[in-house]
C-alpha cells in the first residue's frame, strides 16, 4: 500500500513508444490524474487499485501501458498467438463498450502508422457462440474481455487454458461490485487457481472503480495475501460543481407530460453545453428509453449528433 504520486506528463511520455506518446498527445493533450499515477506503475509491473470518478480516463489508465508493452513485444518479435491481458467485468453490458474503447485507439494508431502490428481483442461470455469460441481457439485475442463466470470456464477448458499460460495482466473493472459478495469470492478463488495451475507465476493485477471504500481492504481483496498493491486514490482530485435544477417551475401542479418535456429540454440544453454528458437512470431499460427519446428529438430538431448518443 502506498501514497498516491502523480507523475508529470513528460515523465510518462518517456515511458511510452514514440508513436503511442505522439498519438496520445495529439488527441488528449494531457493525462488525467488517475492516468498520471497509474500508467508508470503498471508499466513497472506493480499491482494497482485505481479509484477515480466516472469519466476520468480509467480505461486508458489501465490499458495504455499494456497496449504500449504489446507493441514493444511485437517490435521484438515476441508477440505470439496467446492471450496476454484479461479484462474481467461483472457486467456483460460493459464488455462491448470496453471493446469499442480499446478498438478506437488501436484503429486510430493504425491509421497514423499503417505498419503497426494488429493487437487483437476478443469477448468471451455466455453469449459467445461455439463458432466464435472455436475461432478464438485457433487465433486467440491478445486481450480477452470476459466475466467472472466465463473466466472460470476458460481456465478449466483443456485447450483454451493453454492460450492463457502467458497472461501478464488481469484487470478487474467495477471491483466494488465484486469485493463484498459471493461472485467476488468466487472470482478471488479463480484468480488464485489461475495463478497456481495456469500461469504458474505472478501476473499484474489492476482493479478499477469509481466508488470504492475502504481502499486498503479492496486492494487486499484484489491481490490476496502477501502481495503488494499500490493504491491510486484520485476520487477527489477532480473539482466538482454540483447544482440542483428542476425541469419545471412547479413540480407539484405540472402535468406528467409537462414534466417529461421539461426533463428532455433540460437534458438537451446540458448536452449542448458540454463535450461529454453522463445521464444516470435506475435501470438499463430506462437508459435505453432515454437514449431512444433523445435520438428522436435530435433527429427531429437537428440539435445533436445522433451517432454520439449511446445507452
Amino acid at each position: 500500500m502506498s501514497t498516491t504520486y502523480f507523475y508529470a506528463d513528460e515523465e510518462i511520455y518517456k515511458l511510452l513508444r514514440p508513436y503511442v506518446a505522439e498519438w496520445f498527445k495529439n488527441k488528449y493533450g494531457t493525462f488525467t490524474p488517475p492516468q498520471r499515477a497509474s500508467i508508470p506503475l503498471i508499466k513497472s509491473g506493480f499491482n494497482v487499485l485505481v479509484s477515480s470518478p466516472t469519466g476520468s480516463g480509467k480505461t486508458l489508465a489501465a490499458f495504455l501501458g499494456i497496449l504500449d508493452s504489446l507493441f514493444e513485444m511485437a517490435e521484438n518479435n515476441m508477440l505470439e498467438d496467446k492471450v496476454y491481458a484479461i479484462y474481467i467485468s461483472p457486467l456483460r453490458a460493459l464488455n462491448n463498450d470496453m471493446q469499442r474503447n480499446l478498438l478506437e485507439p488501436l484503429n486510430e494508431l493504425k491509421q497514423l502508422y499503417p505498419n503497426l502490428p494488429n493487437i487483437r481483442i476478443g469477448i468471451r461470455t455466455s453469449d459467445t457462440t461455439s463458432y466464435e469460441k472455436q475461432k478464438m481457439l485457433r487465433v486467440p485475442p491478445h486481450i480477452l474481455i470476459t466475466t467472472p463466470e466465463s473466466f472460470a470456464i476458460s481456465i478449466t477448458s483443456p485447450k483454451f487454458s493453454q492460450k492463457l499460460a502467458d497472461v501478464k495482466w488481469v484487470i478487474v473493472d467495477e471491483i466494488h461490485e465484486l469485493a463484498n459478495n459471493k461472485r467476488g469470492a468466487y472470482l478471488s478463488g479463480m484468480l488464485e487457481l489461475f495463478r497456481t495451475l495456469i500461469t504458474k507465476k505472478e501476473f499484474i493485477r489492476v482493479g478499477l472503480s469509481a466508488t470504492v471504500s475502504p481502499l486498503e481492504e479492496v486492494a487486499q481483496y484484489l491481490v490476496g495475501k502477501n502481495r503488494e498493491c499500490r493504491i491510486i486514490d484520485a476520487r477527489f482530485v477532480k473539482p466538482v460543481d454540483i447544482k440542483v435544477i428542476t425541469p419545471v417551475r412547479d413540480l407539484i401542479h405540472s402535468s406528467e407530460q409537462e414534466v417529461e418535456e421539461g426533463i428532455y429540454k433540460t437534458l438537451i440544453n446540458e448536452i449542448k453545453k458540454h463535450r461529454t454528458t453522463l445521464i444516470f437512470t435506475n435501470t438499463r431499460h430506462a437508459a435505453e428509453r432515454v437514449s431512444f427519446k433523445l435520438r428522436k428529438i435530435a433527429e427531429k430538431e437537428g440539435v445533436l449528433d445522433v451517432n454520439q448518443i449511446e445507452a
